[in-house]
């Protein structure tokens, strides 16, 4: 089947651009293959994109229509001031979601990056029109069901839209200038910034409010972290032995996983100091693993030292997944 030249003339300009040649230049065919994979690189990513914001505003006002703002519930971030200011003044939310996202966006700006400001203002508004017009339906009005999930859907459409490069809450963009201009962690900040908020709900609504809206708070969050961090959790898993070698082949052989070989030196521990050569064995297991890697490690080394940390997320290698049955 041939190529509509109009098409390959496009892909051929895009290759040239994203290459940095000029027009003029005539491309090899290495040039041209690796030049069309970014180019159908960067339109998969921009769909990808587009279906993930898509999602999570659809999802984010699933929760604040059909849930939070039927029973007066806010949540935290700029979405719960936005939620508090309309209960109490009876002002558009979408409009407030706007106005008051503004600032943090236009921050955004100059501490993350230009495209990010503007997928980022393209989703706040697509969420206050979502929120003006779309007949969400009223769920519930039991207020443990409307925080717990009420929260969940908040969460899911705030985790879905920042996979997609965008947020369609700006705490987390104020949290990272606060991080860089005065070295508070962006997790203490968000803390100390929605301690004020539901502070403010406890004056202004009710302490029940304030409590149940924590709950809806706690709700998202998990739900952020689980639409960003994945189903299945990793751990980065050191293992430094003078069984080294057997224990490579546990871990390849066995168990079916790949691993990574540092060449190091031992330097001081039970026995003191021991300055020989040993290598370093670096690993990623799923949660389910783990108990079964160390039980077979101590069973080759009961000495071995091994430390384990928290992975989010992987790219690449090798990490052994166990197939859903």
């Amino acid at each position: 089947m041939g190529v509509n030249p109009n098409l390959q003339q496009l892909v051929v300009h895009e290759v040239k651009k994203a290459l940095g040649k000029k027009d003029e230049t005539v491309l090899s065919r290495y040039e041209y293959a690796k030049g069309a994979w970014r180019v159908r690189r960067n339109v998969k990513d921009f769909f990808s994109s587009a279906v993930y914001i898509s999602l999570g505003i659809l999802s984010a006002g699933f929760g604040l229509k059909s849930f939070l703002i039927p029973n007066s519930f806010i949540d935290g971030g700029v979405m719960g001031i936005s939620l508090l200011i309309n209960e109490k003044t009876g002002i558009s939310l979408s409009l407030l979601i706007i106005i008051i996202n503004l600032p943090f966006l236009l921050l955004g700006w100059q501490q993350i990056n230009k495209a990010f400001s503007v997928k980022s203002i393209l989703a706040i508004t697509a969420l206050a029109i979502a929120v003006a017009f779309l007949p969400y339906p009223v769920i519930t009005n039991d207020k443990l069901l409307v925080a717990v999930f009420g929260g969940f859907f908040l969460g899911a459409g705030i985790g879905l839209t920042i996979r997609g490069g965008a947020v369609i809450d700006g705490t987390e963009v104020l949290a990272i200038f606060m991080n860089r201009k005065y070295s508070l962690s962006v997790g203490d900040f968000i803390l100390i910034f929605n301690i004020i908020i539901f502070s403010f709900a406890a004056w202004l609504l009710s302490i029940e409010i304030a409590l149940y809206s924590t709950l809806t708070y706690l709700s998202a969050s998990k739900t952020v972290d689980f639409i960003l961090e994945g189903i299945e959790e990793f751990t980065g898993v050191t293992i430094i032995s003078v069984h080294s070698d057997e224990i490579a082949a546990l871990i390849k052989e066995k168990m079916g996983m790949g691993l990574t070989i540092y060449s190091g030196k031992r330097g001081y521990g039970r026995r003191g100091e021991n300055p020989i050569a040993a290598n370093i064995i670096f690993t990623v297991v799923t949660r389910l693993d783990i108990r079964r890697l160390t039980t077979e490690i101590e069973k080759i080394d009961p000495h071995a030292f091994i430390v384990m940390q928290s992975i989010k997320d992987t790219r690449g290698g090798m990490v052994k997944k166990r197939p859903l049955k």
